[in-house]
């Protein structure tokens, strides 16, 4: 064999194991990278369940003892169904604005449980739904995709009770990232006055501090703190319009439940004081559970009657 031949093979050779050992390698980290993330991923879990778990036990507020997730963005499902009971709503009618695709929101647990509604929002929902009804039939939900301001919500409001065949509503969910307390207001100045409403409230701003954004038809929420109105702001405004606030959630501290004061009485157990009923902000703090279907919301809300049917026939 010549000199130099040697080389040359064992290069052809080297050349394309070493190759296919930097892919095997890198293949490896990724793998190793993959199962490290969902290591991570279930500790956060974990220690986030464990920590929701702490704050509820020691939380003052029965109510709060009551918070589940189906569909909305933490524990706001269950804290409206008990809400709802002791208020003896068994069937009622529900109303939200802003609800992003459909696939999470405060609502979807009441249709699950055969009530009736309507939502408002800019956003295209992530299923169709059933094509309305033929003049004469009964409509169990609807959705108006609209964009919302102070000029048009209320307008909006009648336009989905009546086309579901209402003329009230028992609950009312509001979530828009922004001028919300300027919608509430307009929902509360013009008579649409739900048993229980639904506020998503800025809770960086502790009570008693009082905070608002200015009210502008074109604000975009960025991610930054500059949305909303504080706790305190809210409960101003609801009390004028004799509510009393019984909740905040405590799992991430966005959503305030007030209802209305005639039914105080039965949150003889729920304490007086916002500065004990006020939640830190805990936003973004995980999931649990699979992702939802819109398979599985689709199903839920375009068989509405017949859901009622079963629970109520």
């Amino acid at each position: 064999m010549k000199v130099g031949i040697l080389p040359r093979i064992f290069a052809r050779i080297v050349s394309p194991i070493s190759r296919l050992l930097h892919w095997a390698l890198r293949r490896i980290g990724h793998v190793m990278a993959s199962d490290v993330l969902q290591a991570l991923q279930v500790i956060s879990t974990v220690a986030l369940l464990e920590h929701n778990e702490q704050i509820v036990k020691q939380h003052r507020n029965p109510l709060n003892k009551c918070g589940r997730k189906v569909f909305s963005q933490a524990d706001e499902d269950g804290i409206t169904c008990e809400i709802i009971k002791r208020i003896g709503i068994k069937c009622g009618v529900f109303a939200e604005f802003g609800v992003g695709n459909g696939l999470e929101n405060n609502t979807i647990v009441l249709a699950s449980l055969g009530w009736k509604g309507f939502w408002v929002g800019a956003e295209s929902l992530a299923y169709d739904l059933l094509p309305a009804p033929l003049t004469g039939q009964q409509r169990d939900f609807a959705f108006i995709r609209e964009f919302i301001d102070t000029e048009n919500i209320l307008s909006f409001a009648r336009r989905g009770l009546e086309s579901i065949s209402e003329d009230k509503v028992d609950v009312v969910s509001l979530d828009l990232d922004g001028n919300d307390i300027y919608f509430v207001e307009e929902l509360l100045k013009g008579g649409f006055l739900p048993k229980l409403f639904i506020v998503e409230y800025n809770a960086k701003f502790i009570p008693p501090i009082r905070w608002k954004i200015e009210y502008n038809p074109a604000h975009r929420w960025v991610g930054d703190d500059y949305f909303g109105a504080s706790l305190m702001e809210f409960n101003d405004l609801f009390e004028k319009y004799r509510y009393s606030l019984v909740c905040c959630n405590s799992a991430t501290g966005a959503n305030a439940f007030f209802v209305q004061s005639s039914y105080r009485d039965v949150f003889h157990d729920v304490p007086a004081d916002i500065n004990v009923l006020w939640s830190p902000p805990l936003y973004f703090t995980g999931e649990y559970g699979h992702p939802v279907s819109a398979k599985t919301v689709a199903l839920i809300m375009n068989n509405i009657a017949s859901v009622r049917s079963r629970h109520f026939t």
